[in-house]
């Protein structure tokens, strides 16, 4: 891919997301970050996630 295609290409990307209105742009940024998985699991695995789940867990039998 060429330097003018590339330009290109991010010009019809940008154009495409101002068309859109503002509420629709909104709604799918919501919908995307609730898509993501959860920091600690991102970042550093499972293995804390279920630490942290563990202890979690106790507390409440208590």
């Amino acid at each position: 891919m060429n330097t003018n295609d590339y330009v290109k290409y991010l010009t019809q990307t940008f154009v495409q997301y101002m068309d859109q209105p503002k509420e629709e742009r909104q709604k799918l940024r919501a919908e995307r970050k609730g898509l993501k998985e959860p920091f600690m699991l991102r970042w550093f695995g499972v293995l804390p996630y279920l630490i942290i789940f563990s202890f979690k867990r106790r507390k409440v039998r208590r």
